[in-house]
């Protein structure tokens, strides 16, 4: 039974939907401040080639991933797979997030409590969330030019 659930998880990350959904969400963060710049692409880029996308697929699950975040008002669908994926990819996620946020070196009120409503709909502890915020922070506080 637990060999049969590990191969499920290990079948939902491979699988391009799970990676559309995931870019839709990290899209959808990156939209949220109404700029969304060539870093944050970049960031997630990077974040669907960890979570297992070849880098042949990138563009197409992008596009298809920027379809889905325009045509949908609510990111439950987004979340509904991602709640269920490895508590590592969870995190590779809510960092890549925490990253598309600080790339301006600013979290505004509609990211916050975006991230506040990620860390129910996820399941991720408050104070994991509040530990990869502050290291994100400070990682782009540190990259400021005259630092």
């Amino acid at each position: 039974m637990i060999n049969f659930l590990k191969k499920k998880k290990e079948n939902i990350n491979n699988n391009s939907d799970f990676l559309s959904k995931v870019a839709s969400l990290l899209i959808h963060a990156a939209k949220i401040d109404e700029v969304y710049t060539d870093d944050e692409k970049e960031i997630i880029k990077k974040t669907l080639i960890k979570l297992g996308a070849k880098n042949s697929n990138i563009n197409e699950i992008i596009s298809k991933a920027t379809i889905n975040e325009e045509n949908s008002n609510q990111i439950l669908d987004f979340t509904r797979e991602v709640k269920n994926t490895s508590e590592s990819d969870k995190i590779k996620i809510i960092k890549a997030l925490w990253e598309i946020i600080y790339s301006n070196n600013n979290a505004d009120m509609y990211e916050a409590n975006l991230m506040r409503r990620l860390a129910g709909l996820l399941y991720i502890d408050n104070k994991l969330m509040g530990d990869i915020k502050e290291k994100i922070k400070k990682k782009f506080q540190n990259d400021l030019p005259g630092k």
